[in-house]
């Protein structure tokens, strides 16, 4: 293994310095190296400017707005952080929960709103709302109170900014000051204009308030927490314990209760939507159709049934656009598209087995599909009514990459590919789609940001992260290890996609240990070709074999692969992984009796499943965050997969790890963040005491103070640390 390598990668892990190699500080804050930043990406209303935050050299967690402007044709700092606030910012538990849910982190300007004008830009912080007038280049503090304001926006037409404040919605006039409280019942159990708990870590909907086009009307959520268990959760920090209230709504327990309103902004009065008989629901989206048509999508508790439905707030009657039904489940997407210029829109659906987009009218229905094919859509990305084109993402070519397409409205149009590259495309388009910012990595470059035009034409690079002298990576890449890819087929007789790290100075005749990434849980995937996580190159350059596959259940490959697991988690999922480690025994440089098994959350539960189950397999594994239970998981995520608890109890029983300890042969090592407040504690708790009472030995590992994601430059380099010396003690024949 050469010298340099082992410098950098050492520095990664362990944290040694030396005066030739990274230090540990860069590896862990520098963003060339995971594509962190830029963040937020944005154009501007007239499409003048691109804006995104942006990490300093000095310090990457504290984040300032730039901008590539393209009348200079340059990129340059258009907003300090610091002359809108500098010093320790206080966040309120709400804005702290909220964060985490949305993987945000860091200081400065984590979020920020364009005026329509684009002559102005709105902040949210510290708490406080600051609005930047860019022509004037000075910041005006709108709101400055004890209380937080979060989820702050611009409304449509520039009239008033909005925000939340005491579970109450206000707005204030960005020119005068002048603010009002629009509802008044916000406190205890109610929260107006806020999304509830599985909203935000299952639905992705960070908000519960939507402007009207003209500025008139607000359409809102009332949220009543009342009938969710109010549990109390110990988070354990390294000099206290805080005793937590938290209403969390578990498997087979009560959820909210809502109420979709529309508050008159210049009255203040709200008329309630009838949502129909039935309380028990979940309502994922509302968006606006017309400036009097308001649409929201409806789901039953079970999941098996999505209905958009639209309602005209002049009349009050609401009428069903689409209803989809699944004998599983109906994913969630972001597909809905009002045309502007007819009465249209766009939604996608995978009744046929794979996500496509669909052309309906307002009187719900069909005209045409749009897209079709053994291949699936991401995601709706823009449309061009002017042209008559859309622009999507999606898998046509490959489930491990992810490209830009285009094609028509009229029937029969041809499918485009926008995008060239090989890799992992992340698009952001122009309000008019007159352009798009893209976001790509594959597995030999570190995530580069560009922008083009629609067509596909690059204009300019945003953030080039070449590995060219002066990179961090750059004096290393002589040695850097290259995985290789492949599928396998499965004896079930489906297709499995593999990626495999060779180990640093291969030698065919030698026999090497192998450590087994995945995660293996539904919406992710892990096999792409895209950048990978750093541990992986490092534990290959430490003479591992490193081996992902995706097992069903996993995402981008149509419902047939994803809808084994419905009703049976951590059975499929479990052959699928062993299928891999028969094809991995298969290969003469593989040593089968040292096979090592590591991920993180629902990768922490595949890893317990994995060594209990399939004992005969796995000699070590490493489970992070694990789930152990699914009744201790919340209802949206868990009922979606497996049904109800109180009419599924046995499939739940099935899925949980406990009935499957005892074949535990291999050495454990678990670790899980002492406040994690989405896979809880107790889930680590109740295993160790299962494992104690069956005199089996483990190792464990706790995080003081630390959620789910485990963040922290110290925690990150203790946790990799624990994690090679724990596979190199029990997997490693030569030390």
């Amino acid at each position: 293994m050469k010298k340099q390598m082992l410098l950098l990668l050492g520095c990664l892990v362990a944290g040694h310095t030396s005066a030739d190699s990274l230090s540990i500080e860069r590896m862990f804050s520098d963003p060339a190296l995971d594509g962190s930043s830029p963040r937020a990406l944005k154009y501007s209303p007239d499409g003048s400017r691109v804006t995104f935050l942006k990490g300093r050299e000095e310090d990457y967690n504290r984040y300032d707005l730039w901008e590539y402007n393209l009348q200079a044709g340059e990129t340059r700092l258009l907003v300090d952080s610091d002359t809108l606030h500098k010093g320790e910012e206080v966040l309120s538990d709400e804005e702290k929960a909220r964060r985490e849910r949305q993987r945000i982190y860091g200081s400065g300007i984590m979020e920020y709103t364009w005026s329509r004008k684009g002559d102005a830009l709105l902040f949210p912080l510290a708490g406080d709302v600051f609005y930047y007038d860019l022509a004037r280049k000075s910041a005006r503090r709108l709101t400055d109170s004890d209380a937080f304001e979060t989820d702050v926006r611009v409304s449509p037409q520039g009239r008033y900014v909005s925000f939340i404040r005491d579970q109450d919605i206000f707005i204030v006039d960005p020119q005068t000051g002048r603010e009002r409280q629009l509802t008044h019942d916000g406190e205890g159990p109610v929260k107006n204009g806020m999304a509830e708990f599985v909203a935000q870590e299952e639905m992705d909907r960070m908000t519960g308030y939507w402007w009207s086009p003209d500025d008139r009307h607000i359409a809102f959520l009332q949220v009543d927490e009342s009938p969710v268990d109010e549990v109390t959760r110990s988070e354990i920090y390294a000099d206290r314990i805080d005793m937590i209230q938290q209403r969390y709504p578990a498997a087979g327990r009560p959820n909210v209760l809502l109420r979709l309103g529309v508050l008159n902004v210049e009255s203040g009065d709200v008329q309630w939507i009838d949502l129909g008989e039935e309380r028990d629901i979940y309502i994922p989206r509302v968006e606006w159709a017309r400036d009097n048509l308001l649409s929201y999508q409806w789901q039953d508790r079970s999941q098996q049934t999505l209905e958009l439905r639209l309602v005209d707030i002049n009349s009050g009657s609401t009428r069903t656009l689409v209803e989809e039904n699944s004998d599983t489940w109906v994913n969630l997407h972001d597909d809905l598209k009002f045309l502007r210029d007819s009465d249209l829109f766009i939604w996608s659906s995978e009744r046929d087995g794979f996500r496509h987009l669909y052309l309906y009218n307002l009187d719900g229905e069909l005209v045409r599909q749009l897209t079709r094919g053994n291949w699936s859509v991401d995601a709706l990305e823009a449309v061009d009514e002017n042209s008559g084109l859309i622009y999507f993402t999606g898998r046509r070519s490959t489930p491990m990459e992810r490209h830009l397409y285009r094609t028509g409205l009229s029937a029969d149009a041809p499918i485009e590919q926008v995008s060239k590259r090989n890799g992992m495309h992340s698009i952001t388009f122009a309000d008019n789609a007159s352009g798009y910012i893209d976001k790509f990595s594959n597995i030999t470059t570190p995530s580069q940001v560009s922008l083009h035009s629609a067509g596909g034409r690059q204009v300019t690079w945003l953030e080039e992260n070449a590995v060219e002298k002066g990179h961090p990576l750059y004096p290393y890449m002589e040695d850097w290890i290259v995985p290789e890819f492949g599928t396998i087929e499965a004896p079930q007789g489906h297709q499995l996609y593999y990626r495999l790290y060779k180990p640093a100075n291969f030698d065919s005749t030698k026999k090497y240990p192998v450590m087994v990434y995945q995660y293996g849980g539904p919406h992710a995937q892990v096999v792409t070709n895209s950048w990978d996580r750093l541990f992986n190159q490092y534990m290959a350059q430490q003479g591992y074999v490193v081996f992902s596959v995706d097992n069903r259940g996993s995402a981008n490959r149509g419902t047939e692969f994803e809808n084994p697991i419905y009703k049976a988690m951590g059975s499929v999922e479990v052959e699928d992984q062993v299928t891999g480690v028969k094809f991995l025994r298969s290969l003469p440089y593989v040593d089968e009796d040292r096979i090592g098994v590591y991920g993180h959350s629902y990768g922490g539960y595949m890893t317990l499943m994995n060594m209990f189950k399939a004992g005969d397999y796995f000699q070590a594994g490493v489970s992070g965050a694990p789930v152990t239970d699914w009744g201790l998981y919340d209802t949206h995520y868990t009922e979606r997969y497996m049904g109800n608890p109180n009419s599924d109890a046995s499939a739940y029983e099935a899925s949980s790890v406990f009935p499957y300890v005892d074949g535990l042969q291999g050495d454990l090592l678990i670790y899980h963040g002492m406040a994690d407040d989405n896979v809880l504690f107790t889930n680590t708790t109740r295993l160790i005491k299962v494992l104690q009472d069956k005199g089996k030995q483990f190792e464990l590992m706790t995080y003081p103070g630390k959620k789910h994601s485990l963040r922290g430059k110290q925690t990150r380099i203790h946790q990799y640390t624990m994690i090679r010396e724990f596979f190199d003690r029990h997997l490693k024949t030569d030390g």
